[in-house]
This record gives C-alpha cells, sequence and structure tokens, in this order.
C-alpha cells in the first residue's frame, strides 16, 4: 500500500488532505506538533529538530510526502524572522533532501505571496517578489525544494477558507461579527483567488497521485477583492452588510507588507486537472451549505 506522510495534519488545509486520503483507503501518517490529529495515523514531529525529521522519514519510509506545515501568521513571521526562517524554509530543506534519499515523491503547499502584487493573475512561470518575510520564507522553500529533488511538485494557493473547529478562516469571522452587530473593516483594494479547502484537496490528492511535476497554482477561479467577497458572504448569509465598512492597505497599522493583488492565473489546474478550481459563486454555496449543516 502507498505510504503518504503528511506534515501539518491539524491545519485548515492539512486537515482535509488528510481526511479525503483516509477515505481513499491510503496509509496517512498525519504528523503533528501539540494537537493530535482527528485522522490518519498520529505522528509527532517538531520541524525545528533536524534529528526529529531524519528519524521520523527514515522509520516511515513513505512514498509520498506533502509538506503542509508553516507559520502562516504574516505578523509573526516579521517579528520572530528566525522561527520563521526555521519552519518555512530550513525544515522544508531537510524534508526535501530527506525526501530524494528514500526516493518519495515530495508536494509543497507554497503561497501566492511569493508575488509582490503589482500585477493580478500571476502565471507559475512569472518573476517572484515577495514583499514580507511570510513570502519570502516560503519562496527560499520552493528553491531549496528544487535545489534537492527533482521529484516534486509545488503548489502555490490563495486565500483558503473552509471549517476547523479552531482555525477560522474569512467567511466565519466574516459571518460572526456581522452576526454579533460588529462594525467590521475590511480592505477594499487588495485582490486574491479566494479558494474553498475541500476543493483544494481534491486538486492537491490529484497531483499527489498524478505525481505532475514542476510548479501548478492550485487557487479559486475569481479574483475578487476582500471587501466584495464580505459583501458577497453578507447577502448569501442575509446579513446586514451596512456593517462592512471599506477600509485601504494603506490605513492599517501592519508590520509586514501586503500584496495589492496576488490573484493567481489558474489557467494550467483548469486544463490539466480533473478536478477544476471553483468560481467563488459555486464554492460560497457549498461552504454555506457546511455552515447550515454543522459539517466541520
Amino acid at each position: 500500500m502507498t505510504k503518504i506522510l503528511v506534515t501539518g495534519s491539524t491545519g485548515l488545509v492539512g486537515r482535509q488532505v488528510v481526511r479525503d486520503l483516509v477515505r481513499k483507503n491510503y496509509e496517512v501518517y498525519a504528523c503533528y506538533n501539540r494537537i493530535k490529529p482527528e485522522f490518519g495515523i498520529p505522528v509527532n514531529l517538531d520541524l525545528s529538530k533536524t534529528d526529529k525529521i531524519i528519524s521520523v522519514l527514515h522509520s516511515i519510509n513513505p512514498n509520498i510526502i506533502i509538506h503542509l506545515a508553516a507559520i502562516t501568521d504574516l505578523e509573526k513571521c516579521e517579528i520572530q524572522r528566525e522561527q520563521a526562517v526555521l519552519i518555512n524554509t530550513d525544515s522544508t530543506r531537510i524534508l526535501a533532501r530527506e525526501s530524494t534519499k528514500l526516493g518519495a515523491f515530495f508536494i509543497y503547499v507554497s503561497t501566492d505571496y511569493v508575488f509582490d502584487g503589482t500585477e493580478g493573475y500571476r502565471k507559475e512561470d512569472d518573476i517572484t517578489n515577495p514583499l514580507n518575510i511570510y513570502g519570502k520564507s516560503k519562496l527560499d522553500g520552493e528553491i531549496a525544494i528544487r535545489d534537492s529533488t527533482s521529484k516534486y511538485a509545488i503548489i502555490r494557493t490563495s486565500t483558503p477558507f473552509g471549517l476547523h473547529s479552531t482555525k477560522k478562516s474569512f467567511p466565519l469571522w466574516i459571518k460572526e461579527n456581522l452576526e454579533g452587530g460588529k462594525e467590521t473593516s475590511v480592505l477594499i483594494d487588495q485582490f486574491t483567488s479566494p479558494t474553498y479547502v475541500p476543493n483544494l484537496s481534491k486538486m492537491i490528492i490529484e497531483v499527489t497521485l498524478k505525481q505532475i511535476i514542476g510548479i501548478i497554482h492550485l487557487a479559486g477561479a475569481t479574483r475578487i477583492s476582500r471587501y466584495e467577497f464580505a459583501i458577497m458572504i453578507a447577502e448569501k448569509l442575509d446579513l446586514d452588510k451596512s456593517l462592512l465598512k471599506p477600509i485601504k492597505i494603506q490605513d492599517m497599522n501592519w508590520k509586514a507588507t501586503r500584496p495589492k493583488d496576488s490573484s493567481l492565473d489558474i489557467s494550467k489546474a483548469k486544463k490539466i486537472l480533473m478536478n477544476k478550481p471553483e468560481e467563488i459563486e459555486y464554492a460560497l454555496e457549498n461552504f454555506i451549505y457546511e455552515i447550515k449543516n454543522l459539517k466541520n
């Protein structure tokens, strides 16, 4: 049986990927640091310890490694730069290097924040230029993989959203604020490609099982501003959209610079995958159906 090791198995995307793989009857080793995963075979893995990474990989000897673990909090990455590099870049380099020794196929989930946002609909081979430590640490992870193995897929995604017991994605944040009657400021000049996690998981698994080599953008099929997305959420849930107040990036007191337009071109995914990137209307309807049926 194919053995698949997944890091970040309790995260927003990782939980869904592990769950979907287990349902397909794969032998899935779900790596975690503090909180045990709900699905898969739990494996404790501290990515800050090189010897631990090597020991775990060689004891399991997986056929496939899906590397999802990362520090994704942009502000935290700016403040704790060494930790961001250690987890997002250095551990990725070690995992990729050991993956080569084991002959495993390596999948790395990266981000739209490797681009500077001066233009939208970025393609896989466009020039990267991250504006913050998070984006740079993830890009350096991509480079480390390309330098370490030839059997890899680098997946870039954008604004994943879905249900999770502890992690609140953008639509849930908007929903809870509006239900509580809270006035909420939302960026009107930042554009992304929001990606529904169940759709993303299906695409990641297809890339994994087909062992599609190289960089591929797996994201939602709609470029939309945060504010427009929030308005759409309010309308779908019949909530008071007048509570949503447009704000610009320049008005935010952030340490980490955000790209203004990190939307991704998903033409390659649409062309070669059976599971296609979903339009935001369709994805949001499915997400709301999930919420209403409490499928978490």
